[in-house]
């Protein structure tokens, strides 16, 4: 249900008085955005058309635009299906029974208003780690429960907004990050790409102590803005002010009504089955380094899975939660070919002289930055073209066959250009209303809603991210990509 509008001299008034300076700026930005930004696919075709120009305008035939576009259009379709199932996974997950369970106990521990939405945001943060798409369903639905408790006036709004600060601060660090799995897996890497780069594996993304510490300032950081931005008492709006249905829908999936449904609702399907994988998994992580293992996406996948298909116990309801995930991977299986087609281009299509658009970005990145300002512009460039193309998978398979090649050439350390990109990456994501999606309809409100409290971390987060990316790459080594 989504949130009733109030009259514009009541509390959602962009210029009310109540409001602090940043929150009528974010309300007002959010405002211009609705208005005038188109649906993130328009973004993608964009991106295809101007790629395609700039290599022709370096002398690179129409044809053979066509040509790379068309090759490289399903390219990613590997990646592409592994990152619908990690959103899929992280859904039945965390819509299972016993999540529901531990998420009504976890709502009932917060003592204060802006104590309940401190630790929302610390459960959005530290699941986010995990798998992003658990984060933002498990904490929109921890929202909805500790709205429903009765003598604590939380403010909706900024409950929601930290229900979402693991998309803005630390997913993209974390075991379900769509660079760092990426690199880590030679087998979804297009050809052109893996010639560059080599296999990262997460010891040198994800795992290095620089990224860790890193992910600890955010987390720390993100929690205290939760805090302090929050209204509290009267100044709060709850659900019920919103006008949001918060009602818990229960169960939902009924009883057998004939015979035929028996085995649906029956968990001995399920027993079997996660039997069978349990054994695989058990394999996996005992005859490799467990590090390896699950930076394997299909490994990763395979697990939450299994994982899902257990907590839900009974295929209807297992069946249930997936048919529901399904709408929130639509951006994933319509724009991921769009990039693999772009990656191509930048990388297949050549000029006269042999050289690609890639070779070129690579020139002028090399040109204004160097060794030591590298991730700094690094991240500002990932940053911007991520709030026009907000897709951490797709994005980097357009960006990395310039960056790393710039990368190497500065002699940075090719990991942490990973986890360059993939903090900068993550800064859009708290005002972009693209992997807002998910966790809206969940909440039963819009993001005009939340931005103002997103907005606010937004300005915190930039610089911050922006020195320590800086400053700890100073830190690192340069090693030459090392090949499968």
């Amino acid at each position: 249900m989504k949130s009733t509008p109030l009259p514009l001299n009541a509390a959602n008034h962009p210029d009310h008085p109540g409001r602090g300076g940043l929150e009528r700026l974010a309300v007002k930005v959010t405002d211009w955005s609705e208005r005038w930004f188109p649906d993130s696919y328009i973004f993608a075709a964009i991106a295809v058309i101007v790629v395609a120009l700039g290599a022709m305008a370096i002398g690179a035939p129409a044809h053979g635009v066509a040509r790379a576009f068309g090759d490289g259009f399903w390219s990613l379709i590997p990646f592409t299906m592994q990152m619908a199932v990690v959103a899929i996974s992280g859904y039945v997950v965390a819509a299972s029974p016993p999540a529901s369970l531990l998420i009504e106990r976890l709502a009932a521990l917060p003592r204060t208003a802006r104590g309940a939405i401190a630790f929302v945001a610390l459960v959005s943060l530290l699941t986010s780690l995990l798998n992003w798409a658990i984060s933002l369903i498990f904490s929109g639905l921890l929202v909805r429960a500790i709205a429903r408790r009765t003598g604590l006036r939380v403010d909706y709004r900024a409950a929601s907004a930290a229900a979402y600060l693991g998309m803005g601060a630390t997913w993209a660090l974390g075991l379900s990050s769509s660079a760092a799995q990426l690199q880590a897996n030679p087998a979804s890497l297009p050809k052109s790409l893996l010639d560059i780069t080599g296999v990262i594996p997460f010891s040198q993304t994800i795992f290095l102590w620089q990224s860790m510490a890193m992910t600890a300032v955010l987390i720390v950081a993100s929690l205290l803005v939760a805090y302090f931005s929050a209204p509290a008492g009267e100044r709060a709006r709850t659900a019920q002010d919103m006008g949001v249905d918060i009602d818990d829908a229960g169960d939902g999936i009924g009883r057998p009504t004939r015979p035929g449904e028996w085995l649906e609702y029956s968990p001995l399907l399920t027993l079997l089955i996660v039997a069978l994988g349990a054994g695989w998994l058990v394999h996996e992580f005992t005859t490799k380094d467990p590090i390896l293992a699950i930076s394997n996406l299909n490994t990763y996948n395979f697990l939450f899975l299994m994982l899902g298909m257990l907590l839900n116990w009974r295929p209807k309801r297992f069946l249930r939660a997936v048919a529901r995930s399904v709408p929130s991977t639509a951006g994933v299986l319509i724009q991921f070919p769009l990039y693999g087609g772009i990656a191509f281009i930048l990388t297949k299509a050549a000029g006269m002289d042999g050289t690609t658009l890639s070779h070129h970005l690579a020139s002028a990145f090399v040109s204004v930055a160097t060794k030591d300002s590298f991730s700094a512009v690094m991240g500002v460039y990932s940053a911007v073209l991520g709030f026009f193309v907000p897709s951490g998978g797709g994005k980097w398979v357009i960006e990395a066959p310039y960056v790393m090649q710039a990368a190497n050439e500065l002699q940075v350390h090719l990991g942490w250009a990973v986890q360059v990109y993939n903090a900068a990456e993550a800064l859009p994501n708290l005002i972009n209303p693209f992997w807002m999606l998910p966790l809206l309809g969940v909440l039963g409100i819009r993001a005009k809603d939340v931005v103002g409290f997103t907005f606010t971390q937004l300005l915190v987060h930039a610089p911050l991210v922006l020195f320590m990316l800086w400053a700890f790459a100073a830190t690192l080594p340069y090693s030459p990509p090392v090949m499968p």
